[in-house]
């Protein structure tokens, strides 16, 4: 395999270390080329060097390849979280700074037998969601250069998009370790606050920043998680917060009504959101919509509230003392902590208002996973230099709510919207609930590679139980649901042996019939509908709620003869009087 086609990802790498047919060396060379064949898309601040990296390799010999579950295995790092021997500059040359020890999630890795090639990108001291604000340059996007990487972990996520690492790993205060995987096609973990140490890394806002990952599949990112996640006992905000029991919900919230889409795609996102919605459907979850209003009041309580101070109460003297060099768009944002209507009496207000929004939260969400598009659309690079303001905030509608409401979050691809434009949803839970998360996400992924299937409504012998269902199975359908009809069909005994039940549809008037919907794959309904005997066959059956899906009709022709059973309400109940008739006898 040749070094263009090496794919870097945690399960590829092991195995292939595992059967001696690849070598650390060999990948981390592979990576440095990248890196250097890259280096316009501005992916990196510290670069891949095997001057730094060779320490970690000569390690490995020492270190138990089988048993440690990420021996070998390269990584990046957003570069506001420390490396030892490598300079901590949060996208800020004049703040950099060079630390002796790693970040407690980075040494946690390390621990596991990876290896930490370099330092990335981002939107300056992890302020912005497009990847554009940083003296660094503009790290592009992996799959369309002229549009945003998404941000603030803007480099992490391109790296692993392009094959520079296995995985790596960002922070999140209001999305930046979601949006970053929706732009590059990547699925991102952020879990619950607390769950992973946050000790080493240069803080956004303290009390809500969380460490991420961002991986090309959902085995790599959970297994990134059990190497990270546990408390921390010299971190002042680290919890003991559990993974969760590997369950699907109870059920899945989403968006009432129309959303707001952006940008010069809004139209395409807007299709992927609907096709991500009926995929959402497909899995048989019972489904509440609900007014989003709750997300949006706690999201505006980030940058419109003073929740923004705490941003400055990190920054806010180094800004003072070393005038101009920050990026200015950055120093815009940050300053804005510092208007007179933020004191003391505000931020309680508004942390008393964010705990009813949590209550809330919990409530809704309790047994329950929400479902949204991680971003509502995108930008060019130029777009965001026309207004970077608007268009930076514009990116966060979906996002900005989860950590002030102690949520767990997992975005994941679903789809595309255009050419080279992934669309991506995120799934959100409360604290301690991402085993739920990801196992949603598999039933999602799963929905996707499916083939692709029709609904049948069956009336009569097809029916489950009865003696044709097995020509339903043979067919490799699956029961899905009982329904009825609308109220405007009627049903009929037809002279056929065995007898068999007519459905027709009526130009005013009928009743509402009884039947079973199954769902069978595309490739065999076509087989299973030419063998229906005439005068049956295959119509559209409106449903009660309005839906109308393939199903049993019976021709006109067919109910000459035939006896009336509408006053039944379908086939079973005929069966059963007929049944009991034919036993009085």
């Amino acid at each position: 395999m040749s070094e263009t086609q090496l794919p870097i990802t945690i399960t590829a790498l092991r195995d292939r270390y595992l059967n001696g047919t690849l070598t650390p060396e060999q990948v981390v060379q592979t990576i440095i080329d990248r890196a250097q064949a890259d280096k316009d898309k501005h992916i990196w601040i510290t670069p891949p060097s095997l001057a730094y990296i060779q320490r970690y390799l000569d390690r490995l010999d020492k270190l138990d390849r089988a048993h440690l579950p990420l021996w070998g295995i390269p990584f990046a790092v957003k570069d506001n979280i420390d490396v030892a021997g490598m300079p901590t500059t949060a996208g800020c040359e004049d703040y950099s700074y060079l630390p002796s020890e790693h970040a407690a999630a980075v040494a946690r890795l390390v621990e596991a037998g990876a290896i930490p090639v370099g330092k990335t990108n981002l939107d300056q001291f992890a302020t912005g969601l497009v990847g554009t604000r940083s003296p660094y340059g503009e790290t592009h996007n992996s799959l369309r250069p002229e549009l945003i990487s998404g941000g603030s972990s803007s480099g992490s996520a391109v790296a692993v998009a392009l094959g520079h690492a296995a995985f790596s790993l960002g922070t999140d205060t209001a999305g930046s370790g979601r949006v970053p995987a929706a732009l590059n096609n990547l699925v991102g973990l952020k879990p619950s606050v607390g769950a992973w140490p946050s000790k080493g890394v240069v803080p956004a806002c303290e009390s809500l920043d969380c460490v991420t990952v961002f991986a090309h599949t959902l085995e790599d990112a959970e297994l990134v998680d059990q190497v990270v996640r546990g408390i921390q006992t010299d971190d002042p905000w680290s919890k003991e917060v559990g993974f969760g029991e590997r369950k699907l919900p109870g059920k899945l919230i989403l968006p009432d009504g129309p959303l707001t889409f952006y940008g010069p795609f809004a139209d395409a996102y807007r299709d992927a959101w609907e096709q991500s919605v009926s995929r959402l459907q497909s899995l048989k979850l019972p489904i509440e919509y609900v007014d989003i209003q709750l997300f949006q009041a706690a999201a505006a309580l980030l940058y419109e509230g003073p929740w923004v101070a705490e941003r400055w109460s990190a920054l806010g003297s180094f800004i003072e003392s070393n005038p101009g060099v920050t990026f200015p768009v950055t120093e815009q944002v940050l300053r804005g902590a510092t208007k007179p209507e933020f004191d003391a009496a505000s931020v309680f207000t508004a942390f008393h208002k964010l705990q009813g929004y949590k209550l809330e939260a919990r409530k809704l969400l309790q047994e329950a996973v929400l479902v949204m598009p991680t971003a509502g659309g995108t930008w060019t690079r130029e777009q965001v230099a026309a207004d970077p303001v608007k268009t930076n905030s514009a990116m966060g509608l979906y996002t900005n709510h989860c950590n002030l409401l102690d949520l767990c979050a997992l975005a994941v691809q679903s789809g595309d919207a255009d050419v080279d434009l992934p669309f991506g949803i995120t799934l959100f839970a409360v604290s301690g609930a991402e085993g739920t998360l990801f196992e949603l996400a598999e039933a999602i992924r799963e929905s996707q590679v499916r083939e692709p299937s029709t609904l049948v409504a069956v009336c009569g012998l097809h029916m489950r139980g009865l003696p044709l269902e097995r020509q339903m199975l043979e067919h490799r359908a699956t029961f899905v649901r009982e329904d009825r009809t609308s109220a405007t069909y009627k049903l009929m005994r037809l002279q056929t042996v065995p007898p068999k039940p007519g459905l027709l549809k009526l130009p005013q008037g009928g009743a509402s019939i009884e039947l079973e919907v199954w769902e069978m794959p595309l490739a065999a309904f076509g087989s299973f509908t030419a063998a229906i005997p005439a005068p049956l066959g295959i119509g559209k059956v409106e449903l009660q709620d309005g839906t109308i899906i393939p199903g049993f009709i019976c021709e006109g022709y067919g109910s000459v003869g035939a006896e009336d059973i509408t006053s039944y309400g379908g086939w079973r109940k005929a069966l059963a009087a007929k049944n009991t008739a034919d036993a009085a006898l």
